[in-house]
Parts: C-alpha cells; sequence; structure tokens
C-alpha cells in the first residue's frame, strides 16, 4: 500500500509538474488567497476585460458590412440590430470598472465580458435558424456558431481558479445548447452533439491555463512581499495591505490595532559584534513575531529593526495581550547572552480616531519613543500607559487599566 501511496504521489508530482502540492487549493478555491493576491488578481482581470471589451466594441460593427452584402433584408437588419446592441454593451463595459482592485467586481466584469457575446449568439440563431441561406452566406452564417469557443478559449487570458472557470464556461454550455434547438438550419444537429464535446475540452484547458496564471502570479507575490531575512512583509508591500485592512475596519466598523516595535540598542548590537550578529538578531526576531501571528494578523519589516504588526478585528486590550505573549516568550538574545528587548507602542484605528493609515502608524511610532524616552524595554499603549516590557509580566489588571 505504501508503494502504492508513493508511485500516485510521483504521478502527480508529474502531471502537476511545477505545481506545489501544498498550494493545489489556491488554484481550486479563492478563500485562501491573500489580500494583495485577490488585489492584484483583481486588477489584472479588470484591465484585460476592458481591453477585450474595447477590441469587441471596435471590430463587432465592422462585420455589419459583410451582413449587408451576403445576406438579404430584413435578415441582414436583424443582425445589424443585434452587433449595435453587442457594440454598445462591450463599450460600456470597456468604460466601467476603472480602478478596480476588488475581486467581487473584477468578476462581475468578467461575467459581463462572457454573457454580452453569449445572449448576441442566442440572438443570432433566433434569427439564422428560421432562414434558409445557401452558397458564401451560408458559409457565413455557420461561422456564428463558433462565438462559444472563442469566448471560451479567451478564458485563458485571466488567472482564474478551477470553480470560477467552471462558473464561467457554464453561460457559454448554455448558450450553444439554447443554439442548437434553435438554429437548426445552421448546423446539424448532431454537428452540435460532437462540437459541446470541443467546448468542454476548451473550456477545460482556458481555465488550466488561467489556473497557471494564477500560480504564477502567488510565486511572485510571495517573492516580491516578503522580507529574506525576517520573513516579515517588505515595508512597500505591508503599506498596501494596512491600507486594505483599515479600509475594510473603516466600513464594517470592526476594531483595528497595530503594534510598533523598535528593537533596543540594536546599533551598538551591529557595532560591536559585527552585521552577521545583528541579522542573527533580526532574524530571530522576526521569527517570533511572524510565528506568533494568528491567520488574519500580519508583521510588516518597517525599518531597519523596526517592525509593525498588524491585527484586524482586535482592539486595545487584545493588543495588549499579543504583546504579553511576545514579551513571554521574548526576542532572542544577545551576542553577550543579555535579552533582546525592544520599545513597544500600540493604536488602534477607531478608539485613537485615526482618519487612515498613516496617522494610525504615526501615533504608534510615536507611542514607541515614549517608551525608548521612559528608558526602553517598555510598552506605551493606548491613553499613552507605560507598562513593563521583558521582565515584567503584564497582567490582566493592568491591562484593563490601560
Amino acid at each position: 500500500m505504501e508503494r502504492f501511496r508513493q508511485k500516485c504521489a510521483d504521478a502527480l508530482t508529474q502531471i502537476l509538474g511545477e505545481f506545489d502540492p501544498k498550494h493545489i487549493n489556491e488554484l481550486v478555491l479563492t478563500r485562501n488567497h491573500t489580500p494583495l493576491l485577490a488585489r492584484r488578481r483583481a486588477m489584472l482581470i479588470t484591465s484585460r476585460v476592458r481591453m477585450v471589451a474595447t477590441v469587441f466594441a471596435i471590430f463587432t460593427p465592422l462585420w455589419i458590412l459583410i451582413d449587408w452584402v451576403l445576406f438579404d433584408w430584413p435578415l441582414w437588419g436583424w443582425l445589424a440590430a443585434a452587433r449595435l446592441a453587442a457594440t454598445a454593451a462591450f463599450a460600456t463595459l470597456a468604460l466601467s470598472f476603472r480602478g478596480n482592485d476588488q475581486i467581487g467586481r473584477a468578476r462581475l466584469a468578467l461575467g459581463l465580458l462572457l454573457l454580452i457575446p453569449a445572449f448576441f449568439f442566442v440572438a443570432s440563431h433566433l434569427v439564422l435558424g428560421h432562414q434558409q441561406v445557401t452558397g458564401v452566406a451560408a458559409v457565413v452564417a455557420t461561422g456564428y456558431a463558433f462565438l462559444p469557443f472563442v469566448m471560451v478559449a479567451g478564458l485563458a487570458v485571466f488567472p482564474i481558479t478551477a470553480l470560477e472557470g467552471l462558473a464561467f464556461s457554464i453561460p457559454l454550455l448554455m448558450a450553444h445548447v439554447i443554439g442548437a434547438v434553435i438554429g437548426h438550419n445552421v448546423f446539424p444537429m448532431g454537428t452540435y452533439i460532437g462540437a459541446a464535446w470541443l467546448l468542454l475540452l476548451l473550456a477545460t484547458v482556458g481555465t488550466l491555463a488561467g489556473m497557471s496564471q494564477i500560480q504564477f502570479m502567488t510565486q511572485l507575490v510571495r517573492q516580491s512581499c516578503q522580507d529574506v531575512l525576517t520573513r516579515a512583509f517588505v515595508r512597500s508591500v505591508g503599506e498596501e495591505l494596512l491600507g486594505i485592512q483599515v479600509e475594510k475596519a473603516r466600513r464594517d466598523g470592526g476594531p483595528l490595532a497595530i503594534i510598533f516595535f523598535d528593537l533596543d540598542h540594536f546599533k551598538s548590537l551591529n557595532d560591536t559584534w559585527g552585521h552577521e550578529a545583528g541579522d542573527e538578531a533580526l532574524t530571530g526576531a522576526g521569527r517570533v513575531l511572524v510565528e506568533e501571528l494568528r491567520g488574519s494578523d500580519m508583521v510588516i519589516r518597517w525599518g531597519g529593526e523596526e517592525f509593525v504588526m498588524v491585527l484586524p478585528q482586535t482592539d486595545c486590550e487584545g493588543a495588549l495581550r499579543a504583546v504579553n505573549r511576545i514579551l513571554e516568550r521574548g526576542f532572542g538574545d544577545r551576542p553577550d547572552g543579555a535579552p533582546l528587548t525592544a520599545s513597544i507602542g500600540i493604536a488602534e484605528l477607531h478608539a485613537d480616531g485615526c482618519d487612515d493609515w498613516h496617522s494610525l502608524v504615526s501615533l504608534a511610532d510615536s507611542r514607541m519613543y515614549q517608551a525608548k524616552e521612559g528608558g526602553r524595554n517598555q510598552v506605551c499603549s493606548c491613553g499613552d500607559a507605560l507598562l513593563p516590557g521583558i521582565g515584567g509580566k503584564i497582567h490582566s489588571a493592568t491591562m484593563a487599566a490601560s
């Protein structure tokens, strides 16, 4: 049995290639996507939807001339009306969703992009299915039957998950079924049945291509956002994520606390024992902070020896409890064996009346400096209360009083 499981694992690895089995869920579902990945994906999907919609808005009405030459009135008139309606819809979509970074709205934009040709496909079959066309006109008429194939293949342009690929393929598959029922003069029914199998294959290939884009985006986001030394987010990415959390907290009304850490006497550590010792101290401190995170929390390396911990759905008392856990564990030791300490400032978005993430960080930074001026190895919490750091456990009574 063990040998069979190993063979299955090896086969899965060969099939998946560069896909890491640990991240397969990210390719199937979106619930494991980080806010940063979701935002990047939303922006990319929206920009590509608007680009494709612009192209279709330009080229869709140009085909009216061909319909006018090949089809009799009122057939070409009905087709022209359907094309003009589709053109207006594509143009509206191309001008909408500007600057969108919300994945829900990005899905809506992509869904609309696929629904427009689906409706045009059904409308054209309603007209062509009751007309007898021959010669070159019949050849052109059959071209209308290939529109769902073009759109399903176009899914490869977008970074989508497996379930999203399934959901976005359904309208086009349904349009194909409707076309088979009402478009018997365009293609024989047997041809539509065979084409449905090809449509499913194209939908699968397009979805796999979209999944590979997500996998590539995930790798890029991880490589570009994480500080190699401490495993914390780099500041540029951290600022963006903090902005997202502040917007969410202001919208939902939930608490949002941040903790500003500055390692004490770090310059003297570098000067006395060298930068390698300083890097080891940073690595150890960063590991402690990252390992103490909950699923929704994050740590940002704000400066050389400065860290910002972001705690969504956490008030000042909850932030103090998080600090207490970290201080109980400690940040590690300096090269001479003395404990590595930090000056710490805490701020909460609503309790401190902050307007944006800049003011929130500025207040936590200011309180960190109060802790530093108070003798270092201190915690300055909401209300500017100074509390002991390592070596002086913050008790629940002290937290309540602050």
